[in-house]
C-alpha cells in the first residue's frame, strides 16, 4: 500500500516537473547547455528611435525681413560709394529681387535691416529689429566684412562668429518660432579678387585700401607673402561657411545656401565703381539663387 502510494506520488512530481519545463521552454527560456551552445542569453532588439519630423517649409512666405551688410544694401550698385537698397537682391524694387519674385506687395511686406560695413557681431541687433516686423521669412547674408579687415590678424575668430550667429537665431526663435530663415554662404572673396584683377580699373581702386584690404591689397602681386595672406582669408571664409551650415542644420526652419559662395561672378556682375560688390546684374543673380533655394521642395544638398 505504501509502495503504491509512493509510486503515485513520484508520478505526480514527475508530471509537475515536466509541466514546468514545458512552460519555461514555451516562454523562450533555455537550459544551461543550450545557453552555453548559443553563446549566452538572447535579448530582444531595442525598438528603433523614430526620426525627428522637420517642420513643414513654406515655399511662398508672405513677408520678408532681410539682414546683412553692404551686399544686401546694394552698395555701389547704382552710384559710387552709396547704398542703393532699391537694387538689393533681397528687397529691391528696381531689380527682380527675391521680394518681387515672392511677394504680392513687396513695398509693404519686406524690410531691409542690413547695414553697410556690418559684421556678424551686428546680426543680433538686426535680428531684433526684424522680429518687430513679424516676417514669415528672414534672409541673412553676412560675414564678408568679418574676413575683409585691414590685417588678417583682425579677422573675426570662428568662435566669436559662431556665438553671434547662434545668438541671432535664438533671438528669432524666442520671439517667432515659426518664421523661416534663409542663410546665404559668405561669397568667395578670392574668386572676386581673381575676377576683378582682370580689369584695368579694379586694382587701381583697390590700392586706396577701402575695399577688403585683407584680400585685395597688392592685387597684382603673386609673391609668396601675398599668396599666403589670401590663403588665410580664403580659409577663414570656408570656416565661417562651415559654422553657418552646421548651426542652420540644427534649426528645422533654416536653409543654408552654399551656392552663393560657389557662384562664379563675371565682370558684368561686379560693380563698375569698385569691382567687388555686385552690380545690378549681380544682385539679380543673387536673387535667383535665393529664390531657387527658398522655393525648392527639399533643402539643397550641401
Amino acid at each position: 500500500m505504501n509502495v503504491a502510494r509512493g509510486k503515485r506520488r513520484g508520478a505526480v512530481v514527475t508530471a509537475t516537473v515536466a509541466a514546468v519545463c514545458a512552460t519555461l521552454l514555451a516562454s523562450g527560456c533555455e537550459s544551461g547547455a543550450a545557453a552555453g551552445a548559443g553563446g549566452g542569453e538572447q535579448r530582444a532588439a531595442a525598438p528603433a528611435k523614430p526620426k525627428p519630423v522637420r517642420p513643414a517649409w513654406n515655399p511662398r512666405p508672405a513677408s520678408i525681413a532681410s539682414l546683412g551688410d553692404s551686399i544686401t544694401r546694394g552698395f555701389d550698385a547704382c552710384s559710387m560709394l552709396k547704398d542703393c537698397p532699391e537694387a538689393s537682391w533681397a528687397t529691391g524694387t528696381s531689380v527682380d529681387s527675391l521680394a518681387r519674385r515672392l511677394l504680392a506687395s513687396p513695398g509693404t511686406s519686406s524690410w531691409n535691416h542690413a547695414r553697410t560695413g556690418a559684421r556678424m557681431a551686428d546680426l543680433p541687433e538686426q535680428m531684433r529689429a526684424a522680429v518687430a516686423e513679424k516676417p514669415q521669412l528672414v534672409t541673412v547674408l553676412v560675414g564678408a566684412n568679418d574676413a575683409c579687415r585691414k590685417n588678417v590678424d583682425d579677422m573675426t575668430t570662428v568662435d566669436d562668429f559662431r556665438a553671434d550667429f547662434e545668438k541671432s537665431l535664438k533671438e528669432l526663435r524666442t520671439a517667432l518660432p515659426k518664421s523661416q530663415v534663409y542663410v546665404a554662404g559668405v561669397p568667395d572673396l578670392r574668386r572676386l579678387w581673381a575676377e576683378g584683377r582682370k580689369s584695368l580699373i579694379g586694382p587701381e581702386i583697390w590700392k586706396l585700401g577701402s575695399v577688403c584690404p585683407s584680400m585685395l591689397a597688392d592685387a597684382a602681386s603673386d609673391d609668396a607673402v601675398a599668396e599666403a595672406r589670401r590663403v588665410r582669408v580664403e580659409q577663414r571664409v570656408l570656416e565661417y561657411n562651415t559654422v553657418l551650415k552646421s548651426v542652420c542644420a540644427r534649426d528645422g526652419l533654416c536653409r543654408f545656401d552654399a551656392s552663393v559662395h560657389g557662384y562664379d561672378f563675371t565682370g558684368q556682375a561686379l560693380s563698375k565703381w569698385d569691382w567687388f560688390h555686385p552690380s545690378k546684374q549681380g544682385q539679380g543673380e543673387l536673387a535667383a539663387l535665393a529664390y531657387r533655394t527658398i522655393t525648392a521642395a527639399e533643402p539643397p544638398a550641401v
